[in-house]
């Protein structure tokens, strides 16, 4: 059933051109909401915003790890729609088991960058505008890796674990000009991106699914993208509008 639960909203979504914030991006449509698909393959993006209903979708190529692309996505988001009321920091990098003496600091400074220091940006630019508008949602995906540690995940936990330290920060800071900012964990997610964490063949892949992720999962399925969504949603609009610095684990059980 379609409830427009975000009708006149605008809403950011970085990551948009796959797994979760696709699935976010086509709901949040669905929902009313005119949606801003920010991804660095814009080509991919696009393509998700010909999925949306007409005019509801707006591509724009950005990496956000660089302060001028994020602020050019902004602007842009302002130029087409006139307004960022939701911003949905979606984007994100794996990590393969690394021990900690083999991990470089190329690979330690990228998925901080991408997973940490985006959100920094991110909010730094749309903040004035929610701000002059005295309201917005800000809805982080963290992961489940940021409560529930795994060895040789040691940069990406710490990825996640800053996530959400910084947006119970920013809840407290933005409070006053009424703009939420909510966390959600993700538990392992059927997405492009699962695999990613797992070295070696197709085939080592698919065993490490089952019985590095499956497995510990209470509930004994992946999380489905549109499991997120759906929570998304929720952080999204008015139906959780006294909900704030909250952390909603998504996951199955898995950070029990």
């Amino acid at each position: 059933m379609n409830r427009e639960l975000l009708h006149g909203k605008t809403a950011i979504v970085t990551g948009a051109a796959s797994g979760m914030g696709k699935a976010i991006a086509k709901l949040f449509a669905q929902e009313g909401a005119n949606v801003v698909l920010a991804d660095l393959n814009k080509d991919a993006a696009a393509s998700v915003a010909q999925e949306l209903p007409e005019g509801k979708g707006h591509a724009v190529q950005t990496d956000v790890a660089n302060d001028e692309s994020v602020a050019a996505m902004v602007a842009e988001t302002v130029k087409v729609y006139g307004s960022v009321d939701v911003l949905v920091n979606c984007a994100g990098v794996p990590q393969a088991f690394t021990p900690i003496e083999e991990l470089t600091l190329e690979m330690w400074d990228k998925i901080m960058s991408v997973n940490t220091k985006s959100i920094f940006l991110t909010t730094r630019h749309a903040v004035p505008h929610m701000k002059a508008a005295k309201k917005g949602s800000i809805i982080n995906i963290a992961s489940i890796a940021s409560i529930r540690a795994r060895p040789g995940l040691n940069a990406y936990c710490a990825s996640k674990g800053a996530a959400v330290m910084l947006s119970k920060a920013l809840a407290l800071e933005l409070a006053p000009d009424q703009i939420r900012v909510n966390v959600i964990n993700p538990g392992p997610a059927e997405t492009p991106m699962l695999g990613k964490f797992i070295n070696g063949d197709a085939e080592t892949v698919e065993a490490g699914k089952k019985e590095i992720f499956i497995d510990s999962v209470p509930l004994g399925k992946l999380i489905q993208p549109e499991d997120i969504a759906q929570a998304a949603l929720y952080l999204a609009s008015d139906l959780s509008k006294i909900v704030t610095g909250e952390v909603m684990n998504v996951d199955g059980g898995r950070g029990i």
